[in-house]
C-alpha cells in the first residue's frame, strides 16, 4: 500500500491528503489484495485533478465570484490569497492539484 500510494503521490495522481484517506480505507478493510489502493481510488473517485485547463476554469470562476477577495489581495492582503485557494479547493472537493491551483492563481492575479 505505502509503496503504491507513494508512487501515486509522486506522479500527481493523488495528493498526500487523499493518500491518507486511501490508507484509512484499506486499513478499515474496504478493499484488499495487491490492487486495493487502485480499487478504493476508483470507487471513491479520488484521482487528483491535474488538467491545467480544468483548473484554470475553476480559478476563473473563483476569481469572478470573489471580487472583494481579489481586490483585497491586490491591495496587499496576503490572507486573501489563501482564501481564494481554499475556494478553488472547495469547488473541486479537494481534488485539484494544490500546487497548480497556487501557480495559476498567482499568474492570474498578477495580470
Amino acid at each position: 500500500m505505502c509503496s503504491c500510494a507513494g508512487w501515486l503521490i509522486a506522479d500527481g495522481s493523488i495528493s498526500g491528503n487523499i493518500a491518507k484517506g486511501v490508507f484509512d480505507a484499506v486499513w478499515a478493510g474496504e478493499a484488499s489484495g495487491p490492487n486495493a489502493t487502485d480499487i478504493i481510488i476508483k470507487n471513491k473517485g479520488l484521482l487528483q485533478i491535474s488538467d491545467t485547463g480544468s483548473i484554470e476554469k475553476i480559478v476563473d470562476d473563483v476569481l469572478a465570484a470573489n471580487a472583494q477577495q481579489v481586490a483585497d489581495y491586490k491591495a496587499g492582503k496576503e490572507k486573501a490569497f489563501n482564501s481564494l485557494v481554499g475556494q478553488a479547493m472547495k469547488a473541486t472537493k479537494g481534488k485539484a492539484n494544490p500546487q497548480q491551483v497556487n501557480d495559476i492563481l498567482k499568474r492570474k492575479l498578477a495580470q
